[in-house]
C-alpha cells in the first residue's frame, strides 16, 4: 500500500533565517520577495549591536541558486556570520496537517540531541534552542496548543531546537540548532538536512539515534560540511555568567515592574545595571538599575 505521507524532500517548501553581523544590509539588493530585518540582536565582537537577518519566500529545492546568490551579495557587502549568529531552517508542514504533529514530538525527543551533535551546536547558542522535554509532550496530549511547545523564563529560550510552536504561527517547523554560516555548502547542507528529516518523519520514518553518522545515513542527508562552532569570546561569557548570578536576585523587580514579564538580559553600565525585560507582547523595556543600600532600586526608564 503507497503511503500517502512519503513526501519527496525536494517537494518541501522551506525558509531560512540567515542571520549576520556588519556588512551594508541596507544597501544590498533583494531579490523579489526577499526581506532584510536591520533590528536583530547578534552583536559583533565588540559588543556592540549589528544584526540583520536575511530571509527568503518560501521555496523549494530546485530554488536553491536564490541563496547561492544572495549569500555571494552579503559576503562581498563585507557581512559575516560570527558566534552570536544562528540559521534557523523552516520547513512547512502543512502536507501532513496537525494530525502529525505528535509524531514530529516523539521524533523531536529521540532524535534532537543527535541533530544538534550533528550540526555541532555552538555551547554558547544553546540557550536559544533548548529541548522539548518529556513534560512538553504529555502537556501537548492533554492540550494541543502551541503553548505546550514553549519553554517559559527566558524570551531567548521560548522556541525549542526543533520548534514545533511554529507550525501555530506559520505552518512550519523550525529547526534552530546550526551556527551562524555565510557559507554556500554549510547553508545548503543544514537545509538538506532539515528537508530530509521532516519528509522521514513525515512518512512515519524511525530514525537511529546513538550516534550522528547512523542518523545522517539514514537520512541520506550529508555527514559534515555544516558551519563549524564559533566560540564566543571571554568577555561574552563572562557577561552571561555575571547574568546568570544576577536572574534570581532581579526577577521579582522584573515582575513589579511589568506583571508577567520576563528578563531578557541584563547589561552593566556606567551608573549600574540596565535591565531589559519583555512583557507578554513581545515588546522590550528597559530600566537603569543603581545600587543603594543593598538594593537595587529604578533610578530611570530608557
Amino acid at each position: 500500500m503507497t503511503n500517502p505521507n512519503k513526501i519527496d524532500w525536494t517537494e518541501l517548501q522551506f525558509g531560512v533565517e540567515i542571520e549576520f553581523v556588519g556588512g551594508t544590509p541596507k544597501e544590498i539588493e533583494l531579490l523579489p520577495d526577499w526581506v532584510m530585518s536591520l533590528d536583530e540582536q547578534q552583536i559583533d565582537d565588540t559588543g556592540e549591536e549589528s544584526g540583520s537577518e536575511l530571509k527568503p519566500p518560501p521555496m523549494k529545492w530546485a530554488q536553491r541558486d536564490q541563496i547561492r546568490l544572495m549569500l555571494e551579495r552579503l559576503r562581498a557587502s563585507g557581512a559575516a556570520a560570527n558566534w552570536s549568529c544562528g540559521l534557523h531552517v523552516h520547513v512547512g508542514i502543512e502536507l501532513y496537517g496537525q494530525p502529525a504533529i505528535p509524531s514530529f514530538i516523539d521524533a523531536a525527543v529521540r532524535s534532537q540531541d543527535t541533530m544538534r551533535e550533528l550540526l555541532q551546536t555552538s555551547e554558547d547558542r544553546l540557550i536559544y534552542c533548548p529541548p522539548i522535554t518529556e513534560q512538553m509532550r504529555e502537556q501537548y496530549h492533554l492540550n494541543p496548543v502551541s503553548d505546550a511547545l514553549r519553554h517559559k523564563g527566558r524570551p531567548q529560550s521560548h522556541r525549542c531546537g526543533i520548534n514545533l510552536a511554529a507550525w501555530f504561527d506559520i505552518g512550519t517547523v523550525e529547526y534552530r540548532y546550526a551556527n551562524g554560516s555565510l557559507d554556500d555548502e554549510e547553508v545548503l547542507n543544514t537545509i538538506e538536512l532539515c528537508l530530509r528529516f521532516t519528509a522521514a518523519i513525515g512518512a512515519g520514518q524511525l530514525l537511529p539515534n546513538d550516534a550522528p553518522e547512523p542518523f545522517a545515513r539514514a537520512l541520506g542527508a550529508p555527514l559534515s560540511g555544516y558551519p563549524p562552532i564559533q566560540s564566543a569570546p571571554r568577555w561574552y561569557k563572562e557577561r552571561i555568567w555575571l547574568e546568570n548570578a544576577l536572574l534570581p536576585a532581579l526577577a521579582p523587580l522584573a515582575q513589579r515592574l511589568i506583571p508577567g514579564s520576563e528578563i531578557h538580559h541584563i547589561l552593566p553600565s556606567a551608573s549600574g545595571l540596565t535591565l531589559a525585560i519583555e512583557d507578554v507582547e513581545g515588546i522590550m523595556h528597559r530600566f537603569q538599575l543603581r545600587l543603594t543600600a543593598g538594593e537595587w532600586e529604578v533610578a530611570g526608564r530608557l
